[in-house]
C-alpha cells in the first residue's frame, strides 16, 4: 500500500511560482517512476512531468522550461516547482506512482489568475 500526500497548491498571479510537495508513505527509491498530473475543468487528466528511478525526466510540452520535477529520497518526496505560471496551469495537480501497480494521491489545487 502506498499513500502520496500532495501539498503546496494555492492561488497565485501570472508570472508567479509555486512548488507542490508529494510526500509518499514508503521508501520512493523502489518506485519506477513518479510524477505529477493535472486535470482542469472540463478536460481529461494529461501528464504533466514525470522521474523515473533512473533519474530520466519527461515533461509535457506546454510547461517545458517552466516546471522542474525533482525529488528527495531521504524525505520520501517528490517536488514540482512551478515557475512563469500562466492561467491555463489552473488544475488539480496530482502525485502519481508506479510499482506493480499506480497510485494517486487526492490532489492540490493550483489556481493562476489576477
Amino acid at each position: 500500500q502506498v499513500r502520496l500526500v500532495e501539498s503546496g497548491g494555492g492561488l497565485v498571479q501570472p508570472g508567479g511560482s509555486l512548488r507542490l510537495s508529494c510526500a509518499a508513505s514508503g521508501s520512493i527509491s523502489n518506485m519506477n517512476i513518479m510524477g505529477w498530473y493535472r486535470m482542469a475543468p472540463g478536460k481529461q487528466r494529461e501528464l504533466v512531468a514525470t522521474l523515473t528511478s533512473g533519474g530520466t525526466t519527461e515533461y509535457a510540452d506546454s510547461v517545458k522550461g517552466r516546471f522542474t520535477i525533482s525529488r528527495d529520497n531521504a524525505k520520501s518526496t517528490v517536488y514540482l516547482q512551478m515557475n512563469s505560471l500562466k492561467p491555463e496551469d489552473t488544475a488539480v495537480y496530482y502525485c502519481h506512482a508506479r510499482t506493480t501497480l499506480n497510485w494517486w494521491g487526492r490532489g492540490t489545487q493550483v489556481t493562476v489568475s489576477s
